[in-house]
């Protein structure tokens, strides 16, 4: 069935769903291999098919339990590696640790690097990720990595779904985040503004707040761009500043939904019209609760990664409107 240096998907327990998608885009069965606890807690892995000499892209994503997914993900691929397989692409659409990289404070760790580091050990060739929180992130490698953006997709959702978008504004919560809402903003010909968050004192525990610095979002459809929500926080605070200013219409669209630390009751009074999301993270237990959930389907954008990554063909088309050509689907 199979010839030499064909494509060979595996799958850990992150995300099976998009891992199943993925496969059936590109007409690869999985290979089977099962990930189980013993009762101590340590992680077993056994692939019941040769991978020698063949193609590897292990998909697993960084959520939900993320240490064991990552050690899941670092004993695949070692696996792999032992079972002499030709290249190993470890295809991670959440990137674990994104956060901590870089030395904001004394003693603060690296963990982003340290990922990276164990990553590669493990025997990791290439990497696949999508929407990094901090792009620097690529640099820790010695491997290529190649960094998707959900941007296109984005774009597309807006264009399909958003009523009145020619007339929007686009808005980051934070200052992080000017480079991708001034992006999104010219490609779709529109302003943008900026939210800036400080605290109401100079104590750690005084309340935060945030002032619009930049920008009129008065009687507007305002389109808050971020890369991930997790406690939804920050997302909380934008909205209500938003609507204060007066804001008409209120979507948010974020990369990366953990949504792990969140009151999904409170985000769904939160006076928006659509909270929207895309599956590099498993939504179904939150859509449930979260009536205002919409899911972007980054599949056919991973999938076809995979096809020219194989291939030996660029991708840098996937960061154009390639993703237009093939219509967004929601789930």
């Amino acid at each position: 069935m199979y010839h030499n240096n064909s494509i060979r998907i595996l799958t850990g327990n992150s995300h099976p769903e998009l891992a199943q998608a993925v496969a059936e885009r590109l007409n690869v069965p999985l290979v089977p291999c099962t990930v189980k606890n013993f009762s101590n807690g340590e992680i077993n892995v056994r692939i019941t098919e040769s991978v020698r000499d063949e193609d590897v892209f292990i998909i697993q994503s960084g959520c939900n339990d993320v240490n064991d997914h990552l050690m899941e993900l670092l004993i695949l691929v070692s696996a792999c590696k032992t079972a002499s397989a030709r290249r190993i692409t470890a295809v991670i659409p959440c990137y674990p640790y994104a956060r901590q990289d870089k030395k904001d404070k004394s003693r603060a760790p690296i963990t982003a690097k340290l990922v990276a580091n164990m990553l590669t050990v493990a025997g990791c060739d290439h990497v696949i990720t999508m929407d990094l929180h901090a792009s620097q992130i690529q640099g820790f490698f010695d491997i290529p990595v190649d960094n998707l953006w959900s941007e296109p997709l984005m774009i597309g959702y807006i264009k399909r779904s958003i009523p009145g978008w020619q007339e929007a504004i686009v808005v980051s919560p934070d200052a992080g985040g000017a480079k991708r809402v001034t992006a999104i903003a010219d490609k779709l010909g529109v302003e943008f503004a900026l939210i800036h968050r400080k605290r109401a004192g100079k104590s750690l525990t005084a309340p935060e707040r945030m002032e619009l610095l930049v920008g009129d979002v008065e009687d507007k459809v305002v389109i808050l761009v971020d890369d991930m929500i997790d406690t939804g926080r920050t997302l909380s605070l934008a909205v209500q500043t938003l609507h204060e200013k007066g804001a008409r219409e209120i979507y948010a669209l974020i990369s990366h939904g953990l949504l792990s630390g969140s009151d999904l009751e409170a985000l769904n009074e939160l006076p928006i019209n659509k909270l929207v999301v895309t599956n590099t993270i498993p939504q179904d237990k939150h859509r449930h609760i979260l009536t205002k959930l919409v899911t972007v389907d980054v599949s056919p954008t991973i999938a076809e990664s995979i096809r020219r990554t194989h291939n030996g063909e660029s991708i840098s088309l996937l960061f154009g409107e390639w993703a237009e050509t093939i219509g967004v689907q929601t789930i």
